[in-house]
């Protein structure tokens, strides 16, 4: 029995020193490396990159190499493209385990950015669906650039045409997080009680806008200063949080999607019906280990003993969808929020701005200054 004791007390201290080591070895930050020169005559452009995590002052704007035109692949000029939250976690290397894939130290990749919206300027061998002069909208790493390179059959559509550059960009990731999030992971139905959390963000306009197109009663909750922008887009009630605590009302929700995390599982539970679905999309920022994961963790603890589905979501870009939002856009039911605009090289005062929480819809980065 001693021996045993002694195995298992040697296996958890040897498990405990392999998790301090992997945390040590994913919270050092290497420090930020000049990028090498471009060869004489290489086709180039300026983009926003960052070779080492930190502050909004790694981000850099830099004469990079153009992308290359490629067989199956669209080469787009990009006029616009928009921040989202997951810009600033990648910049900051946070949440740590995330660097797992994103790299260790140093991230694996320069290119920061992600919403675009511009013109196809030129389409490689075998290309079918989109031709030089098309304009476009969609989702490609890189994107605070001058140029993306986007497969065939990738994350990107026919920009609706009753919208400016400017108004397409700010769709792709919010927009596809929001239709997911209600239709694929809320499973929403025409007559349920929708409650959105966090209705005057980027995900949240676009969440109470398409939640209506269901034929469902929604409620948004938003500050002070957003309620009648809120009220505009369709929502039938709003709730001020700093004047009503929404879970501490007698309204049930069918479905609640929450892009804040600033209420704990059991008191957005209380709210839901008993059968009700809450979707999380958001959460807090502060655990530089987890993130917004940690709300993940406590859904998944608690999901098997509760008859309300608990989930958390990520969005899946793809065309299909990218198409699904056009169509909506282009119908007059579904139309983009949009804060302030940024210059390129101001990306990152964009990204502190979104960072402070308070952004009324999107913001933009203008990326060409003659873009309509």
């Amino acid at each position: 029995m001693k021996l045993r004791y002694k195995v298992l007390g040697g296996s958890a201290l040897l498990l405990a020193a392999a998790f301090i080591a992997l945390g040590l070895v994913l919270s050092h930050d290497s420090p930020c490396m000049p990028g090498p020169p471009l060869a004489a005559n290489t086709p180039s452009m300026k983009a926003i990159v960052y070779r080492c995590y930190g502050s909004p002052d790694v981000l850099k704007l830099e004469q990079i190499a153009k992308p290359a035109p490629a067989d199956g692949r669209v080469l787009v000029k990009v006029h616009a493209a928009s921040v989202n939250p997951l810009d600033w976690h990648y910049m900051q290397g946070k949440p740590y385990i995330m660097r797992a894939a994103a790299g260790v130290g140093r991230p694996d990749s320069i290119f920061m950015g992600a919403d675009f919206a511009g013109t196809v300027e030129s389409v490689g061998k075998n290309v079918k669906r989109f031709k030089p002069g098309d304009e476009v909208f969609g989702d490609r790493d890189g994107a605070f650039g001058e140029y993306v390179s986007v497969a065939e059959n990738g994350a990107m559509a026919l920009k609706p045409p009753n919208i400016s550059m400017e108004q397409a960009a700010a769709v792709p990731i919010a927009g596809l997080t929001a239709l997911q999030a209600l239709r694929d992971k809320g499973q929403i139905q025409a007559g349920q009680k929708v409650l959105i959390n966090g209705a005057s963000g980027g995900v949240g306009t676009f969440a109470v806008q398409i939640a209506k197109t269901y034929g469902t009663e929604v409620t948004g909750v938003c500050s002070t200063r957003n309620v009648d922008m809120v009220k505009s887009i369709g929502a039938d009630h709003v709730i001020d949080y700093t004047k009503e605590d929404f879970t501490q009302g007698s309204a049930r929700y069918e479905l609640i999607i929450d892009n804040v995390g600033n209420h704990s599982l059991s008191e957005l539970r209380h709210v839901l019906t008993p059968t009700g679905t809450l979707v999380i999309v958001g959460g807090p920022s502060d655990n530089s280990w987890l993130g917004p994961l940690t709300t993940l963790v406590k859904a998944r603890l608690v999901a098997p003993f509760a008859a309300q589905k608990l989930l958390f979501m990520l969005a899946q870009a793809n065309q299909d969808d990218l198409n699904v939002l056009r169509m909506l856009v282009q119908a007059g039911k579904l139309a983009p929020v949009i804060d302030r605009r940024y210059k390129l090289a101001e990306t990152a005062q964009a990204i502190s701005y979104l960072e402070q929480g308070h952004a009324k819809g999107k913001v933009i980065i203008t990326v060409d200054q003659s873009a309509p």
